[in-house]
């Protein structure tokens, strides 16, 4: 390991820290994660299967700009 390393984890940790905080500070406002047109969401009597198809799109494409905006200065 190099001090390159640390500085991954560091920022890694960082980065949870302030994703737990906004979502502590605003989870009644966040209610729609998760519950966007197009995730698959099928209940049953005995039965229920959800998948947020919509939601790990977005999800995706929000990290990938914040990975390119993070490779870009460091």
């Amino acid at each position: 390991m190099n001090s390159e390393t640390g500085k991954y984890i560091i920022a890694a940790g960082v980065l949870i820290v302030c994703i737990g905080l906004i979502i502590y500070a605003f989870h009644d406002k966040l209610h729609w994660i998760g519950h966007l047109p197009g995730d698959i969401r099928i209940e049953r009597e005995n039965f229920k299967f959800y998948f947020p198809v919509t939601t790990c799109i977005v999800f995706s494409i929000l990290f990938m700009i914040i990975a390119q905006i993070v490779k870009r200065f460091f």
